[in-house]
């Protein structure tokens, strides 16, 4: 797809939607800016596609997306999220945050932290930014010492790690839709839910891939939740006449 195809972004998920077999489309890392009204309408309508985005964000300070020259403010970026979660209830956004960019003072450090809070993102990928030779950035002034970016990262990791616990929590007692992915030792089976959450349940014999139904019923202690698969009910005699 692309300006030069005539096929526009919701048209080519469709086109993957349509083959036969496939039951959940992810998309990968897209910028804010992919996200029209026109688009997410379109998306919305996509009932095979998983309501989870990676929206790359790099930073909640408008101030510092301005210098890495990102054509979004936070203010925007959050707009995005908003309609997004409109139009795709119970959806999750992961995102990408950079800490430690040349000229970024602590007040900016703490307005992306803050922003991080706001949204309140399902994951979050931290990283220190490192200086790449032959790039705009290389001379910018303002560099940030590796101490101060290793506190930083640890602060906002802290911060991100307890969101995903207090996403999790607010999950139990729910019922997920697992694509069963591989197992693990003990006897449990582990996947992924469409919006992303990971999931693992006691069950010995293999469910790779098998989408199941599962009840939430803890955090468990790795980076995932806890669940019991949800037994189908036989059918009465009364609706299976139904079918005839």
């Amino acid at each position: 797809y692309g300006s030069d195809t005539g096929i526009s972004f919701p048209e080519a998920v469709a086109a993957a939607a349509y083959v036969e077999g496939i039951e959940r489309i992810r998309l990968g890392s897209l910028e804010p800016d992919h996200f029209t009204d026109e688009v997410i309408t379109e998306l919305s309508k996509i009932k095979k596609l998983c309501p989870q985005f990676h929206l790359s964000l790099q930073s909640g300070c408008t101030k510092t997306l301005k210098a890495m020259n990102r054509h979004y403010t936070a203010e925007e970026y959050s707009l995005v999220v908003s309609k997004l979660r409109s139009a795709f209830p119970g959806c999750t956004i992961t995102t990408d945050v950079m800490v430690g960019f040349s000229g970024e003072t602590d007040e900016d450090f703490e307005e992306s932290l803050a922003f991080v809070k706001k949204i309140g993102f399902e994951k979050v990928h931290v990283f220190p930014y490192s200086v790449r030779k032959g790039t705009k950035a290389e001379a910018l002034p303002g560099r940030i010492s590796k101490e101060i970016k290793t506190v930083r990262c640890r602060r906002m990791i802290e911060e991100s790690e307890k969101i995903r616990r207090e996403f999790f929590e607010s999950l139990i007692g729910q019922e997920l839709e697992v694509l069963f992915e591989t197992p693990l030792q003990g006897g449990r089976q582990f996947g992924h839910s469409r919006n992303y959450t990971p999931v693992c349940v006691e069950h010995d014999e293999s469910l790779t891939g098998r989408i199941e139904k599962v009840m939430v019923t803890g955090t468990g202690e790795g980076d995932y939740v806890t669940g019991v698969l949800i037994k189908k009910r036989a059918s009465t005699p009364e609706e299976r006449l139904k079918h005839f």
